[in-house]
């Protein structure tokens, strides 16, 4: 996404914005997972297919993580000062990602409030679904970003 960064201001409850989309491949689970998760689903073919999934799966780390990097490519506007997070509220995966799934996200501002402890900040929340190329939900995330307000004057 292009354009100038959104202050708290820009931001309005019910604004909806989409990422591009990004293909999941084999060798990228296997080598996520190996650092990061490595369980038998996500690491290793043969174990998979034996498994409750019927085949390699991303870990749910994973797709979060490739979450993120779609909200940070249109999923979101960018943010003044850039993206700081207040935390996640939730996270559910309620379908697992495959080798050759396609993901994008959209994303819906549920609420804007002025911080009250930092009046120079508001707070953004957000509810973001990746989805694949099926249009299945593969994850649900609502989450707050720590936004910069305008300078007043």
């Amino acid at each position: 996404m292009t354009g100038a960064p959104f202050n708290y201001e820009d931001f309005a409850v019910g604004q909806r914005f989409a990422s591009p989309s990004g293909r999941m491949d084999a060798a990228a689970i296997k080598e996520f997972a190996a650092e990061f998760d490595p369980q038998p689903q996500h690491t290793n073919e043969p174990a998979a297919a034996a498994g409750r999934f019927g085949g390699l799966i991303a870990s749910g780390w994973h797709t979060a993580a490739v979450t993120m990097r779609l909200l940070m490519t249109g999923g979101l506007p960018p943010v003044a000062g850039g993206t700081v997070g207040a935390g996640v509220e939730s996270l559910n995966w309620p379908r697992p990602v495959r080798p050759g799934d396609v993901l994008s996200v959209k994303t819906e501002i549920l609420e804007t409030r002025p911080s009250r402890s930092r009046p120079a900040y508001g707070l953004v929340r957000f509810r973001a679904e990746t989805r694949n190329e099926r249009g299945e939900t593969v994850q649900e995330m609502t989450s707050t970003l720590i936004v910069p307000r305008r300078a007043a004057g």
